[in-house]
C-alpha cells in the first residue's frame, strides 16, 4: 500500500499519467512496437450508481482489476487528518463473510499481485491476476465494500501501524518533513496543505466511531469507479459487475466535491530545514497552478510541455544546462502536478555537485526560467516536448496497469474518458506562445514558495529518529503514491 508523500515534488496523481507516464516510458527501446493508436474503451454505469471502464487487450492472458473511490485526503474532515490512508489500511480486515487475510491468500494462491494507495483525491485498490479470477476479485472486493467488521480490537493495532508508518517515513527522513512545509506554505487555505498520512497528533486521535462513519458516507458503488483493463471483453465485465458490485446498495448522495479555494499570493516566501542527516543540500521553488480540471482551454496542456520543455528529463533545458554543459548541478528538473481535482503546483527544484554550490544552482535555474518568461520556447524544442508525450501516451498502452491508473485517476478527479482519449490532439495544439504565456503568467519569482533543506555541520545525526520501516504486507511502498508494478512517475507521494 501507500501513499504521497515526497521529496519536493508535488502530490501525486496519475492523470498526469498521460503525462508523468508519458515522460517515464517515452525511453522505452527505438525497437519496442507500440500499440495501436486507437483503442476501444467501453465505460458504462450500473443502476446503483458504480461508473466502470473497460480496456480491452488481449496480448497476455492478464487483468488489471482497480477500484477507485473519489475520497481522498483533502475530503477529510478537519482535525481528522490521515483518516483516508487510515482506511485505506482497515479495508484489508475481516468482513462478515471472510476472514481477515483471506483476500490477500486466495490472491497469492493463483500468483497474482495486489496493492492499495490514498492520495488527495481517491483511494484505489487494485489485483493483477489471470482473467478466469476476475470474478473472484470483484467478489471480495464487493463484499469489502459494504461488509467490513471493524471492532476496537482492529482499530487500535492499525492505528499504530500507520502511526509507525509516519515516524519511518516521515519523522524518519529530512526530506519528507520539509517537502509537508513546503506544501503547507504553499497552500495557505486548501486542505492540500495538510499531509496524505496526516499529521501526528491527529493520527493518534483517531477512532472506530470516526472509522465507521467514514465508512458509511464514502465507502459505496455510487462514489466508486470500477476500472478493468486487460484480456477481457466488456460485455463479460459488464455481466460479472452487475453479479457482484451490482448487488450492493447504492450509498447516501454525496454533495459536489467543492472545497475552500486559495486567496491572491502577495508575497514570496522561504522554508528552510537544516538537519544533521543531510549530506547534500537543495532547494525548490513552487508556485500554486490551475491543474487540468481547473485550467482554462489549453492551460494545462502548456504547463505539462514547460515542465517538460524546462526540466522534464535529460533533454530538458536545465538538464542540459546545469549538468551536461555547466556541470553544476547533479540534479535539476521542473515537475506539474496536473491530475489533481482543484489548483495545484509547479515546482523547479536542484542540488549542487559541490557543497557549496547550492547558491550557483539555484541562480542558474532561476535564469532559465527567466529567459522562457521573457523569450519563450523555440518551435523545434516545443515539438519534440509533444513528440515525447505523445509517444510516450502510445507506450503507455503496452502495460495494461499504466491504462487502468491513467483512466481510473482521470475518471475520479473531474476528467472524462473522452479527455483522455483526446489529450494527444489538445498537447500538438498547444503553440509556443501559450507556453511562454503560463510562464509568465503563473511562475512569477515574486510570489514562489522556496523550500531549502541543508546540512548541519555541527551536529550529529540522532539515529534514533529514523526507525527501520515496517514491513509492508501487502506490496512494497512507493515515493509516488503509484503501486509497486505501476512505473513510478514524477509524482508526490502517495500513502501506504
Amino acid at each position: 500500500m501507500s501513499f504521497e508523500t515526497g521529496r519536493f515534488k508535488p502530490r501525486s496523481t496519475l492523470w498526469a499519467a498521460p503525462l508523468a507516464l508519458l515522460i517515464a516510458t517515452a525511453s522505452l527501446p527505438a525497437f519496442a512496437e507500440p500499440a495501436p493508436a486507437k483503442q476501444d474503451v467501453a465505460d458504462f454505469t450500473l443502476d446503483n450508481g458504480m461508473e466502470v471502464v473497460v480496456i480491452p487487450d488481449h496480448r497476455a492472458p492478464v487483468v488489471t482489476h482497480m477500484v477507485w473511490y473519489k475520497i481522498g485526503s483533502a475530503d477529510e474532515p478537519p482535525g481528522k487528518s490521515g483518516i483516508a490512508h487510515f482506511f485505506e489500511h482497515l479495508m484489508f480486515k475481516g468482513t462478515t463473510n471472510h476472514k481477515a487475510g483471506e483476500f490477500s491468500a486466495k490472491i497469492a494462491e493463483i500468483g497474482g499481485s495486489e496493492n492499495a494507495f490514498t492520495s488527495y483525491d481517491y483511494t484505489a485498490f487494485h489485483q493483477t491476476v489471470s482473467p478466469d479470477a476476475l470474478e473472484t476479485m470483484m467478489s471480495f472486493e464487493a463484499d469489502r465494500m459494504r461488509n467490513l467488521i471493524l471492532t476496537d480490537d482492529v482499530i487500535g493495532p492499525e492505528r499504530d501501524v500507520i502511526l509507525e508508518e509516519r515516524r519511518s517515513r516521515i519523522e524518519g527522513s529530512p526530506e519528507a518533513l520539509l517537502s509537508e512545509e513546503v506544501q503547507a506554505t504553499l497552500f495557505e487555505n486548501h486542505p492540500y496543505r495538510i499531509p496524505v498520512i496526516g499529521w501526528m497528533h491527529e493520527m493518534e486521535q483517531l477512532n472506530r466511531p470516526e472509522a465507521i462513519e467514514f465508512y458509511n458516507r464514502y465507502y459505496a458503488p455510487n462514489n466508486a469507479v470500477l476500472v478493468v483493463a486487460g484480456d477481457v471483453e466488456p460485455q463479460k465485465v459488464r455481466e460479472l459487475a452487475e453479479k457482484t458490485y451490482g448487488k450492493v446498495a447504492r450509498g447516501p448522495e454525496l454533495p459536489p466535491r467543492e472545497r475552500p479555494t486559495e486567496p491572491k499570493t502577495h508575497t514570496k516566501r522561504t522554508v528552510t530545514l537544516t538537519d544533521a542527516r543531510v549530506s547534500v543540500p537543495s532547494f525548490s521553488k513552487a508556485w500554486v497552478v490551475p491543474s487540468y480540471h481547473r485550467a482554462k482551454q489549453g492551460e494545462a496542456e502548456a504547463l505539462d510541455l514547460l515542465s517538460e520543455i524546462l526540466g522534464g528529463g535529460m533533454r530538458s533545458r536545465l538538464y542540459q544546462q546545469l549538468i551536461v554543459k555547466t556541470g553544476i548541478a547533479s540534479d535539476a528538473g521542473a515537475f506539474y502536478d496536473g491530475s489533481a481535482l482543484d489548483d495545484t503546483s509547479f515546482m523547479v527544484y536542484g542540488s549542487p555537485r559541490e557543497p557549496g554550490g547550492l547558491e550557483a544552482v539555484e541562480g542558474a535555474v532561476d535564469a532559465e526560467l527567466a529567459r522562457i518568461i521573457k523569450d519563450g520556447v523555440s518551435e523545434r524544442e516545443l515539438q519534440k516536448a509533444k513528440d515525447r508525450y505523445v509517444r510516450g501516451m502510445i507506450f503507455a498502452r503496452d502495460k495494461q496497469s499504466n491504462m487502468a491508473n491513467i483512466y481510473g485517476s482521470a475518471l475520479t478527479t473531474g476528467t472524462t474518458v473522452k479527455d483522455v482519449q483526446q489529450w494527444p490532439d489538445k498537447v500538438r495544439a498547444v503553440t509556443a506562445q501559450q507556453v511562454q504565456a503560463v510562464a509568465a503568467k503563473y511562475l512569477k519569482p515574486s510570489i514562489a514558495v522556496t523550500g531549502y533543506l541543508l546540512p548541519d555541520e555541527d551536529a550529529q545525526p540522532d539515529t534514533a529518529e529514523a526507525p527501520p520501516a515496517m514491513p509492508q504486507p501487502f506490496g512494497a511502498e512507493t515515493q509516488g503514491k503509484v503501486p509497486a508494478d505501476i512505473p513510478t512517475v514524477k509524482t508526490a507521494a502517495p500513502v501506504n
